[in-house]
């Protein structure tokens, strides 16, 4: 049975840094839909001090999902040194699509199809694929990806995960600070080489009572037209819902692998609240045994710029493999995991192994 190793990655941070005076001048509204009465300076530093979010990246006017996603995938396919053409599938993570200035959402064509088109690739045999997965949906893209080469229906898959979360934040509320914009892909291949690439994975959906945790929701300004959804999140709910589910989940595939967490080099983990993803190593890591480790085991690049919801964790891998994340590199035929949690809910984790 052939394995699923990374060939080639590429990533697209948009140019333009949002900072705190961004926000200074908005007007936000509680859950509730009162009016928040305090200092937009005094909010702002709650903020970062829960989520540690200084900065974060916007796409500029004329450009869309598409044009984030094309720019990260063929810089992923020429660091893989590959004929295009030779693709089998295009596998493009997304959420909300092609979101127009208005915050409209446009899902046809499909994202896949419209990067295959923009990269130009004439071949009528790669089929085109979109993941809507919620914030874990690069990952489950690549797990898909891996189903597909180990049942032999392709060799070569591009895996896309780019968003455009700027375009769907309601103005009147203060978790819009969070959101943020980018792209990242990947090139995986089929190999014959044993215990290599994705060697273990494992997806857990619940979709009870824990489905409108993150949903699309009118503004919290009641005094607006309430025509236009926006992205809105139970942050309690989702913080109380990762911490008891997805440490466990992690170790489950750790353990599928027929590893430890010694074994582990690098954890790559979704990231929309540095404090939440703090807790959620902290506590992977009791379920070792666990309470001393070092934090450069799980990467953070929230900081500076946000939550890219599938963006964040191929945008990542792409800078530490090639060297652009200060302070950060991985290891030679070193054990990496990728974590994700979102709306659904859904987890999901891969642990792979350099070649």
């Amino acid at each position: 049975m052939p394995n699923t190793i990374i060939i080639g990655s590429g990533s697209y941070i948009p140019s333009k840094v949002i900072g705190k005076e961004h926000f200074m001048d908005s007007v936000f509204f509680t859950d509730e839909g009162d009016r928040i009465n305090k200092p937009n300076e005094e909010i702002f530093q709650k903020f970062v001090e829960i989520t540690e979010i200084e900065e974060r990246r916007y796409l500029e006017d004329d450009e869309f999902n598409s044009d984030l996603g094309y720019h990260a995938a063929k810089e992923a396919i020429y660091d893989a040194e590959i004929d295009q053409e030779e693709l089998d599938y295009i596998i493009y993570a997304s959420n909300f699509g092609e979101v127009d200035q208005n915050g409209m959402t446009n899902f046809m064509p499909s994202m896949s199809a419209r990067v295959k088109n923009k990269l130009g690739i004439k071949n009528r045999k790669c089929i085109n694929y979109d993941m809507i997965f919620g914030c874990p949906g690069w990952v489950e893209a690549m797990i898909l990806a891996d189903t597909l080469i180990k049942a032999k229906k392709a060799k070569l898959i591009l895996v896309v995960g780019s968003e455009t979360l700027s375009r769907v934040t309601d103005p009147f509320d203060r978790n819009k600070m969070i959101f943020a914009d980018g792209a990242g892909a990947v090139v995986v291949k089929a190999t014959d080489e044993e215990n290599v690439g994705i060697i273990a994975d494992s997806t857990i959906c619940d979709n009870g009572m824990e489905l409108n945790y993150l949903e699309n929701s009118p503004s919290l300004n009641q005094d607006v037209e309430q025509k236009t959804l926006y992205i809105r999140m139970s942050g309690r709910k989702i913080y109380e819902y990762a911490l008891k589910n997805v440490p466990i989940a992690i170790k489950e595939t750790i353990d599928q692998a027929g590893l430890t967490i010694d074994d582990i080099d690098k954890i790559l983990i979704h990231q929309a609240n540095a404090k939440m993803d703090y807790a959620m190593i902290s506590r992977l890591h009791k379920l070792y045994g666990k309470t001393d480790y070092s934090h450069d085991i799980a990467p953070m690049t929230i900081q500076q710029f946000g939550n890219s919801s599938v963006a964040t964790i191929p945008t990542m891998f792409d800078l530490i493999i090639k060297g652009e994340m200060k302070g950060q590199k991985f290891k030679e035929k070193g054990n990496i995991v990728f974590a994700s949690v979102g709306a659904g809910m859904n987890i999901n984790a891969i642990v792979y192994r350099f070649p």
